[in-house]
């Protein structure tokens, strides 16, 4: 089992939740424990906690985003007119990285991640190799020539664990893609009950 397999699971132990969905998951194998040698001591969390379990759980899902991004997005989500909470799952699911992983060009965020870095995705037939590029409505994703036989995407591309929502289009034939619209908390297919507006609670403090 690869660094990178662990560290995403020992994530999922510590937050005591299944966050990708993943049949591996050891919560998905009833191994509820928090990692470490008193991983088995809970109590119940209080409110500061809560609050922070639910950030920790969103940065998380999202491929671990260290916490000076994640601040700039919740920065420009309190910016923006509407609901913060709504706007700062727009600002995550508009993310280069989590649209890849949406189309199933990836089989995680951890991976969709590693795909933008490498220089493997283009974004209205240009390379863009930056993870937290802000994408707009109607713009296309797709997969370099070069790249859309590697077996990782080939696989991601045909597995049954999950499904594109309807904010994104895609043709895993061509292995392209587009970003439809900025999709809504409840448009948003999360394997756990996500809580942005305690997140928003944890900020504003």
């Amino acid at each position: 089992m690869s660094k990178r397999i662990e560290a995403k699971f020992k994530i999922n132990r510590r937050l005591g939740a299944n966050l990708w969905g993943r049949g591996k998951s050891p919560l998905a194998r009833g191994k509820e424990n928090p990692p470490g040698q008193h991983g088995q001591r809970r109590k119940k969390p209080s409110d500061f906690g809560t609050q922070l379990m639910a950030k920790q759980k969103l940065k998380g899902y999202y491929g671990n985003i260290g916490e000076k991004q994640f601040r700039r997005l919740y920065d420009e989500a309190v910016r923006r007119r509407g609901d913060t909470s709504e706007n700062l799952i727009g600002l995550l699911e508009s993310r280069l990285d989590a649209a890849v992983y949406r189309l199933k060009f990836a089989p995680s965020p951890f991976a969709a991640r590693q795909l933008v870095n490498h220089g493997h995705i283009r974004v209205n037939g240009k390379r863009v190799n930056i993870p937290s590029y802000q994408l707009r409505e109607g713009d296309e994703i797709s997969v370099k020539t070069k790249s859309k036989d590697m077996a990782l995407i080939v696989e991601a591309a045909q597995s049954p664990e999950r499904d594109v929502p309807d904010y994104m289009e895609v043709d895993h034939k061509d292995m392209k893609g587009k970003f439809v619209r900025v999709p809504k908390l409840a448009d948003v297919p999360y394997p756990v009950q996500m809580e942005p507006n305690l997140v928003v609670e944890f900020y504003s403090r």
